[in-house]
């Protein structure tokens, strides 16, 4: 048994020394392989087939009147273990199912509201817009409800939005103020600065921090460097002075005339 695993050993030694001089070279005494480029013939795969998937059924443009009965008795189930699944519903019913979706809003129960809110935004129709401000000026609605409908609001008409975002902006609840200073850069209007002028001197600090960013959003006007987040109320009145005071002269340049060479306004 020896012996043939001697012979063995022996004769892969051989080949390897026969094979030297063919496959390897000698460097610094050292065996490096040679590298002999072989084209390898290669056929490119098969285009991938795909079979044809029917399209969705596109949503009607008008309801029915059994389509509407429908949609009304889907609205409790807004609610529940179906609720994704019936907010899918509503969404493909599309912008048709507004005026019987915004009925959700007066029904109780506050996830029930929350996800008929989620709804319209998905849908996306300016016309829910008075009813979801409505919730969210309602005082008795909780304030979870009534900042996701400012949101969606402002999201589907901002210009609509301002009459409620002025009333908010003395909103007892700290979150809806805070809403109020972060949605206002989404509202490019004249009577939005003042807002946000008011909220710098907000007694939570992150109301105003957030005005504050905003404001620069809204008019790349950074003011002076403040410890906005170690203030006290005090100090970020005082220091909304000087934001107010840029504002009223930026109006006062903004409605001046411009002059010619002569030093008179142009007619």
């Amino acid at each position: 048994m020896m012996r043939k695993a001697c012979g063995l050993v022996a004769g892969c030694v051989a080949v390897l020394i026969l094979a030297v001089p063919h496959g390897v070279e000698a460097t610094d005494g050292s065996f490096l392989p040679k590298i002999i480029p072989v084209q390898i013939p290669y056929d490119a795969p098969p285009a991938p087939e795909f079979p044809d998937i029917p399209k969705a059924t596109p949503a009607p443009e008008v309801l029915s009147e059994d389509e509407l009965k429908r949609a009304e008795g889907l609205l409790p189930l807004l609610e529940g273990r179906q609720e994704l699944y019936i907010m899918g519903e509503f969404v493909h019913l599309g912008k048709p199912v507004v005026p019987v979706l915004v009925k959700a809003l007066k029904m109780p129960g506050a996830r029930l509201r929350y996800n008929a809110i989620e709804t319209l935004s998905i849908i996306n129709d300016p016309r829910a817009v008075p009813n979801l401000l409505e919730t969210a000026l309602d005082l008795d609605e909780i304030t979870r409800v009534r900042e996701r409908a400012l949101r969606v609001a402002v999201k589907l008409d901002p210009k609509q939005s301002i009459p409620a975002l002025k009333t908010a902006v003395d909103d007892e609840s700290d979150t809806m103020r805070r809403a109020v200073a972060f949605l206002s850069r989404y509202v490019r209007d004249v009577e939005i600065p003042p807002l946000l002028i008011q909220l710098l001197g907000d007694s939570e600090r992150y109301v105003a921090v957030t005005a504050l960013d905003s404001f620069w959003r809204l008019t790349r006007y950074a003011g002076e460097p403040h410890d906005w987040h170690g203030s006290t109320q005090e100090q970020r009145k005082q220091w909304a002075l000087e934001w107010k005071a840029w504002w009223e002269e930026t109006l006062k340049n903004r409605q001046r005339p411009p002059e010619t060479s002569s030093g008179k306004p142009t007619s």
